[in-house]
């Protein structure tokens, strides 16, 4: 299939014999993709650049992938001295709890690094606590949070969002109060829950989040909620982001190795260039390149 150059912007790496992961060292635990038995191994650079053998991956951004909260910037001074030796990764976003004292530190302590361009802190929270990633359901309205999420700016560091549709609000309400912090939704909103009546009410919410225009959407972990997922069955929730954030706030993306679990790198990245087959050539540049370079100033 055509030989795009891509930027991935969002993959994971991890050593289990020198890094600190907990849940993939420590006991299994249910979580929203299911038994992950499968990548609980090193995912070292070696391993991903053979996954992405086939396909004209030029640069990318690793995602923090809950390294041990205590000491989150272990995890980017290693993935620093991987992209010193390799070149990949191009971008880091690395981990920090905004509601603690001690997040403007550890925000600091990561801007050392210079490949560090922002921050995630996973906020999804259901009704079903396999899905659940935190105790509090608004922590993105509460203000000692928000005043960690104020010093993204300060760092010129922007916010990798995840979450669900049930939370899409409260993230608008928190993108047009910080509007110069760049917000980048993963994994297409998360939506694994797929009764017909929750697929309509994560459309709308993807519309109403895309309403603030400071905030960007990463197409990938579709395979989150559909383990057995096709082309056919994907490219509605595909071109339904597309259409709520526009062409040039959306861009493709792995989520290797989580994804690996349903799925190979060429399985991903040929379903998102056969969705996109008739789209003109700066739109698809745009989503498998351009917009990610932009967003993460790589």
């Amino acid at each position: 299939m055509d030989n795009l150059p891509i930027i991935d912007p969002h993959h994971h790496l991890y050593d289990l014999k020198t890094g600190n992961y907990p849940w993939l060292q420590g006991p299994m635990l249910d979580r929203v993709f299911g038994d992950y038995s499968a990548i609980r191994k090193d995912y070292l650079i070696d391993d991903f650049l053979a996954d992405i053998k086939n396909q004209n991956v030029v640069k990318t951004v690793h995602l923090q992938v809950e390294y041990d909260h205590n000491d989150p910037v272990a995890e980017t001074r290693w993935l620093q001295s991987v992209a010193d030796k390799h070149g990949y990764p191009h971008g880091i976003v690395g981990f920090a709890d905004l509601s603690s004292p001690n997040a403007q530190a550890v925000i600091e302590e990561h801007c050392q690094y210079k490949n560090v361009r922002g921050i995630r802190q996973c906020l999804n929270f259901h009704r079903d606590p396999v899905k659940t990633f935190i105790d509090s359901p608004h922590l993105m309205s509460d203000p000692q949070w928000r005043r960690g999420y104020a010093l993204l700016k300060e760092h010129d560091l922007s916010f990798d969002l995840q979450l669900y549709y049930t939370q899409m609000e409260e993230a608008r309400a928190l993108a047009r109060d910080f509007p110069d912090t760049p917000m980048v939704l993963n994994h297409t909103g998360m939506p694994v829950d797929r009764k017909p009546e929750e697929i309509e009410a994560w459309k709308k919410s993807m519309t109403l989040l895309a309403s603030a225009d400071n905030v960007f959407c990463k197409i990938s972990g579709l395979g989150m909620g559909d383990w057995k997922w096709t082309v056919d069955s994907i490219r509605p929730f595909v071109l339904h982001a597309i259409e709520a954030f526009g062409v040039k706030r959306c861009m493709f993306a792995s989520n290797f190795p989580v994804d690996k679990l349903f799925s190979s790198y060429d399985d991903v990245f040929n379903a998102f260039k056969e969705i996109t087959r008739e789209f003109a050539a700066d739109e698809r540049a745009a989503l498998f390149h351009d917009n990610a370079e932009r967003v993460y100033r790589l």
